[in-house]
Formats: structure tokens, sequence, C-alpha cells
């Protein structure tokens, strides 16, 4: 029997054509929101791989800087926790989103206006898309201010009131007002600026720490260390942890987010005990949020799918609204703001219906420009904070000495 004519030869199938893959790099809890968006990604776009790069936080803040200052291992998207948005933006290293093919302008009605407005540079470029927010509010203890015969507003009213009332919680209750005079000052700092003036630059760099605001911000913090209202410890710290657990604060100031986050692990078997409301005084201040950015030096051909992944993330309610209720991740998406998710109870604060407290808040607050200094900045703020603390310097001395510092550094 004669062979076939192909005996013997190697068969070799055809090769599949490479997938095209679109790098995301991330930090925990965006990786998981960016996972969770893979089966809504394949279905628009099948043959591109969705590859999620994820790194701790300070890592990735760290690595994405010197992948903006070498365009080495630039990642098609990038996720940026907000302080660092207005950081990388005066470096120019990232798209001007206003430009073709992104066009972000035609959204920014759809979008909370304070994170719209936080990602756009001194010369007009907007070099992020905001994907969610973190609303200040004040966290309290129902039980304890029951317990001390004290009605929410009494804390909220002002902040004299705030202090007055923590003076009477720690008297009838035993339980300090807050963790630390530091939150005091960090809202003050921030609350009632002018137009053209960040926390401690304005857009010119000039130096706004000697001012009336700051005096005011160290004078409320000074009354309540001296008046013993505060536990002394640190947010995230062990012994701020037990601090909830054991019923000994009364009070935490930080964003509407921070309720996720006792519920799953910081405090979860004080769950009922808790309600929200506005911060004292009128303040109104953000804390935190997360954008998506693209690299400007980043791969030509991939820009407009990661534009895409970027819209897919930010502008898809469906998508918003997984990341909100699966993550905390409030959204930055004002079409999801109606969906009814925002008037059911939350479990952990006695059934409050809080998301609306909070969504109308986050309408209220106004962007935070971020000068290239800030975190030296707010290093030496809190620095001369702690020096009046312990009673070694006034707090007129202690800013005029923070201001010489700064002085120095403005235009570096």
């Amino acid at each position: 029997m004669t062979a076939p004519a192909w005996s013997g030869l190697l068969v070799v199938p055809a090769r599949a054509q490479p997938r095209e893959v679109l790098t995301v790099a991330a930090f925990p809890l965006m990786d998981e929101i960016a996972k969770a968006a893979i089966p809504a990604w394949q279905a628009l776009h099948p043959d591109v791989e969705l590859r999620i790069l994820m790194r701790q936080y300070a890592d990735h803040h760290t690595a994405m800087t010197t992948a903006l200052s070498t365009a080495v291992g630039l990642p098609d998207v990038m996720a940026l926790e907000a302080s660092f948005v207005g950081r990388f933006a005066q470096g120019g290293g990232l798209e001007d989103l206003r430009q073709p093919p992104f066009g972000i302008e035609s959204v920014r009605a759809r979008l909370v206006p304070y994170a719209y407005d936080q990602a756009i540079a001194r010369n007009g470029a907007v070099v992020a898309m905001p994907a969610d927010i973190g609303p200040g509010t004040m966290l309290y203890r129902k039980d304890i201010l029951d317990r001390a015969g004290l009605a929410p507003e009494e804390l909220t009213r002002s902040w004299d009131g705030y202090v007055a009332a923590g003076e009477r919680i720690k008297a009838r209750t035993g339980a300090y007002l807050i963790a630390n005079v530091q939150e005091i000052k960090d809202i003050l700092v921030a609350d009632g600026l002018r137009p053209g003036e960040g926390v401690y630059f304005d857009t010119e760099s000039r130096v706004l720490v000697n001012t009336p605001r700051f005096e005011r911000a160290f004078e409320v913090a000074l009354r309540a260390r001296q008046k013993g209202l505060d536990a002394k410890v640190q947010a995230w710290s062990n012994d701020w942890g037990a601090g909830f657990k054991q019923g000994r604060l009364a009070t935490e100031l930080s964003g509407a987010w921070l309720v996720g986050q006792l519920n799953a692990f910081v405090a979860p078997q004080t769950k009922g005990l808790w309600r929200a409301a506005s911060l004292p005084g009128g303040s109104q201040v953000p804390y935190g949020g997360t954008f998506y950015a693209i690299a400007r030096r980043s791969a030509p051909a991939r820009k407009q799918l990661a534009w895409r992944f970027i819209q897919l993330m930010t502008l898809d309610p469906a998508r918003q609204l997984q990341a909100f209720k699966s993550y905390d991740a409030f959204p930055a998406l004002r079409d999801v703001h109606d969906d009814p998710f925002f008037s059911e109870p939350v479990d952990f604060l006695g059934g409050q219906r809080a998301r609306l407290l909070w969504r109308d808040d986050a309408l209220r607050i106004t962007a935070l420009p971020v000068h290239k200094q800030n975190k030296f900045a707010e290093e030496v703020v809190q620095t001369e904070l702690d020096k009046v603390l312990r009673g070694q310097k006034t707090i007129k001395a202690a800013l005029a000495d923070a201001e010489q510092l700064l002085l120095r550094r403005a235009k570096r």
C-alpha cells in the first residue's frame, strides 16, 4: 500500500493571532473594581485582553511617578488617588483629556463638579477622569450621645459647639470626642477657600499658612487638646481601631467611605450604633477619591482603547453602581445619584438613609488645588501644630516658622 504523499511531514497548525493587551495599573480596591468589569469589557472588545497590574497604594504611586519621568513601564491606563492627580498634572506627563480623541468636556455636566475641577491643571488641561469621590462626613455614636443627653445638632451647629459638646460627652460618659485633634485642623485649614487658593499655596505659589484660616484651625485643635477631648491616637493604628471597638470614641471626621471600612473590618461589632451627619460648622471638604489617567508618552496605538476603558468605568451607570454596592466607591457619575440604592437604609448606621446626605453634601464641596509642595507643607504644618499642642510654641510663632520654611520651597 502506498503511503500518502504527506506521510512523515510535520503538520503545523495555523498560529493564532496574538491578542492585543490593554494594561491598567491600579492599587487595592481599584484593581478589584477593574477586574469586576472584565466581562463587560470582553463583550465590547473580545479581541483585547484587559490586564490589571496591582501594587500596594504607596508602591503604585511611586511606580507611576517613576514611569512618568522615565517613560519606562508606562501602563495604558493608570488609576490615581486624588492627591496625586494635582502633583502629576504639574509635571506635564498626563494627557489633556479635552483633546481628541477624548473630549472630556462633553461629559462635564454628568460628573460631580468638584471631582471634575480637581483634575484641572493650571494651564486648563483636564488630566484625569474622576471615578469615585469621598464626601466628608461626621460619624457619631448615637448611644454615646444619648447617654450624654446630646442631640447631634449640638455637635454640628458650629466648631465651638462641637468642642463644647465634647466636654459634656467626656464628663458624662468618659468617651473621647475624637481620635486626634489633627482631624479638626485638617478640615479647618481646607475649609472656605477663596478662588485661586489651595490649602497651603495659591496659584502663584504664594504661601498661605500664616493666615487667619490656619490660626483658627490651630486654635480649635489646641482648645480640644487642652480640654482632654482627643484620645491622641493616629488613624489606622491599632489603638484607633480599639477605640471604635471599645466605644471610647464618640465621633470620627472622615470620608463617607469609612462606613464600609468600619463595617468590614475595623469595628463590625458596632453595627447599628453609628449615625452620619454633615461636618461641624457647615464645613465641606473632600476625603480622597480616585481617578483614571492616560500618560502622554504611553503607547499611541492604544490611547483610544484606553479612553474606552475609562469611559466604561466612569460613565457606565451599571459599573459605577456595582463599584458603589460592592466596594463603597461613591460614584462621581451623577447619572447614578437618583438610583433607588441611594434611598435604601444603611444597616451599619441603624437604618439611616445616609447616602442621600452624602450625595447632597458632595455637590457643595469645592475642589482643593494641589501644589507640587503640598506633601512637604502638610508635614511642616503638622510638625508645628505638634509643637503648639506640647506647649513649645505659640500659634503665631508656629505659623510664622512654617511660613518661612515653605517660602524656601514654594517655587522649587
